[in-house]
């Protein structure tokens, strides 16, 4: 998918997530180092990161996860992922995971087009109902607010900032159809 004359979304394969590892652990490690609560702590190493995202691509091409990235010029500059849920009693639910945009490349809709596309891929998969959740305090939280997300609410200390400080995860989702 074309979002503009130098932005593209595309959904990878196995072998493109696997290709794809060093720049998706560099765009991890710039939301950790600007204080996104993705997962990780300050302390993260390289290597912790990559680890990550070789998971992520096993999952990839095993089929379980739906990986997106946004290109320009540069290289990788954003990601998404989707994952379907495997429950036999939940074939209509998806959960989105790290919405992830370089610091660099903040502020051109790159989320929102990442979003757009997960969105649409579910839709294809027959997942109509999609859960996400975001630090309270984030930019990620206007964001989904916009594309038509329902805020369902906060839990307190659910996890930690990267420096350690409790940090609330506000809880979404967005019926498709």
């Amino acid at each position: 998918m074309t979002v503009s004359d130098n932005m593209t979304i595309e959904q990878l394969d196995g072998d493109g997530a696997r290709a794809a590892v060093p720049a998706l652990a560099e765009i991890l490690r710039d939301s950790v180092a600007n204080g996104a609560s993705v997962g990780f702590m300050d302390w993260s190493t390289p290597a912790e990161f990559e680890s990550f995202w070789r998971g992520i691509a096993g999952e990839v091409a095993a089929g379980r996860i739906l990986l997106f990235v946004a290109r320009d010029g540069s290289g990788i500059v954003g990601t998404a992922q989707l994952h379907p849920i495997g429950k036999p009693n939940q074939p209509h639910r998806a959960e989105v995971a790290k919405v992830l945009v370089h610091s660099q490349a903040r502020r051109r809709g790159i989320g929102e087009a990442l979003m757009r596309a997960a969105e649409a891929a579910a839709l294809a998969l027959g997942r109509d109902l999609l859960v996400l959740d975001t630090d309270e305090a984030g930019a990620a939280r206007r964001l989904y607010n916009r594309l038509g997300w329902t805020e369902l609410g906060t839990i307190p200390r659910y996890a930690l900032m990267p420096d350690g400080r409790d940090c609330g995860s506000t809880f979404f989702y967005k019926m498709l159809r």
